[in-house]
């Protein structure tokens, strides 16, 4: 349609739509900070299409799956599911075969949408958004409504727009986070390395200080490890180390961090943790790493490594910084002393 045979008011609205939609983009790419930006793009989003509801999940390329990272005007149960796999045939699969706008403008009429969790959360309406950078897939943003809606085209081509906005600003902020996690992270075993322990152990400590809480240390060594490296050579011990660690990682709940203190000591910081429950998070790395830890040596040797365990918690144990560390440090060269594949507490 040309300029001059469109209707009066439709170039002013167009133009209005263009002026909206580089304010989004403008606020969509002010932030690196990945939960920022995903938050902002989420929350142009749904202006955009006055909808009340939507999430953001990314895709993570070394598990094939889609993680949710951020969600608006959804119950916990919708978002408990924090991670699935793109499964061919799937209405995930089939949204990012298309990669345009997937509309659905009433999902009861749609015969082909049979996703269980939306249609009990009450989802009537949605879009979907594929977000990718030429093949490069970065995720999926949804926006929904409880209500059977029809979409205009205006609105539908803004919130494309700023689909690509997305994408692009998803990507940058995710390698701004790289680049940052590459300078406070070990090459080899990618946990976290002393120079950031010392920061992260400081923090934690001034705040269970601060609010009167528990903190949990736990040091783990793999026991015989110049050994083990003098037997089968140092590449074989650099697998033991990067497998030690993805244990550990697995075993440990989310909100604990964990740390390569140096050569094949692991430490991790366990916030609001009382004995009792640092105890138990220890002996399950313990038997974890005994038992799991021979798949990574399968064909050198047939058996795994064992670790020695040494737990301190404050302010029971210790203080200060210098003091909890000494203590955990202590409790686990006795559990060496002791017969090692052990953990030590004080008493």
């Amino acid at each position: 349609m040309s300029d001059a045979t469109r209707k009066p008011g439709q170039l002013e609205e167009e133009l209005r739509g263009l002026k909206n939609i580089l304010s989004v983009a403008q606020v969509v790419v002010s932030s690196l900070e990945l939960d920022e930006v995903l938050d902002n793009i989420l929350g142009s989003a749904m202006a955009i299409m006055e909808m009340p509801a939507g999430s953001i999940a990314l895709y993570d390329e070394r598990t094939g799956r889609l993680e949710l990272r951020v969600a608006h005007g959804l119950s916990d149960a919708f978002t408990a599911r924090r991670r699935w796999r793109v499964t061919p045939g799937g209405l995930t699969a089939t949204i990012l075969d298309k990669g345009d706008l997937f509309v659905v403008e009433d999902t009861e009429k749609a015969v082909f949408f049979r996703n269980p969790l939306a249609l009990a959360e009450g989802i009537r309406s949605l879009i979907a958004v594929p977000l990718k950078i030429q093949e490069k897939l970065i995720g999926i943003l949804y926006v929904d409504d409880f209500v059977p809606r029809r979409f205009d085209a205006t609105s539908l081509k803004m919130l494309s727009i700023l689909g690509s906005f997305a994408s692009m600003s998803i990507d940058n902020a995710r390698l701004h986070a790289r680049t940052l996690e590459l300078a406070c992270t070990d090459g080899l075993t990618g946990v976290y390395n002393h120079r950031h322990f010392k920061k992260l152990f400081a923090d934690e400590l001034g705040r269970a200080r601060r609010y009167g809480k528990e903190l949990g240390l736990i040091m783990f060594d793999i026991d015989d490890f110049k050994a083990f490296n003098d037997r089968y050579g140092h590449p074989v011990g650099d697998r033991v180390l990067a497998a030690v660690a993805e244990i550990l990682r697995e075993t440990l709940r989310d909100c604990d961090q964990l740390f390569r203190y140096g050569g094949e000591e692991f430490i991790a910081l366990l916030p609001e943790t009382d004995l009792q429950s640092a105890l138990a998070a220890a002996e399950r790395c313990r038997r974890c790493i005994e038992r799991e830890s021979a798949d990574c040596l399968a064909g050198i040797t047939d058996r795994g490594v064992t670790i020695s365990v040494g737990v301190a918690v404050f302010p029971r144990d210790g203080e200060t910084f210098d003091g909890l560390l000494k203590a955990v440090d202590d409790l686990m060269y006795v559990a060496k002393r002791e017969g090692k594949n052990k953990v030590y507490h004080m008493p």
